[in-house]
């Protein structure tokens, strides 16, 4: 189930509107729009947590793997790095449209292309801002992925 369903499964559980949820998480309409239909994910984990407070449930219920990939993406590289890795989610959810991988191997071929994802980060982190850069050197912020 990915994050918009969760949203939605979530809000319909607790009877609120789109725009009730919108008004009582203190966000736009148009954002839980977006959240539901796929189109956007929270950017700050504080995000995943305001919306399980309002949802009434645990924010682990929300923030599933490709979240977590996002967010790191956010944390260690930037927006432009969260937005690439968004991209990245998207497009591979695409491929499980047609629905003939089971949900084991969804999950197994999303993790190698996460983790194809953080070696050629790896391999290109001069390119890496420097404040994003840690003090090792490394070119990821607060550790490994």
């Amino acid at each position: 189930m990915t994050f918009g369903e969760k949203v939605r499964a979530a809000r319909i559980a607790a009877g609120y509107s789109q725009r009730q949820l919108a008004d009582l998480a203190g966000i736009s309409l148009r954002t839980v729009q977006n959240y539901e239909s796929g189109q956007r994910l929270p950017k700050q984990r504080e995000s995943y947590i305001l919306l399980s407070k309002t949802l009434n449930i645990p924010s682990q219920v929300l923030l599933d793997d490709n979240a977590e990939f996002v967010l790191k993406a956010q944390e260690t590289f930037g927006s432009r790095a969260a937005a690439d890795a968004n991209r990245l989610v998207q497009e591979v959810s695409v491929l499980y449209s047609g629905g003939e991988l089971n949900e084991e191997d969804m999950d197994a071929m999303m993790r190698a292309i996460q983790d194809a994802y953080w070696i050629a980060k790896e391999r290109n982190r001069k390119y890496v801002p420097k404040k994003f850069r840690a003090a090792d050197g490394s070119g990821e912020k607060g550790g490994k992925p």
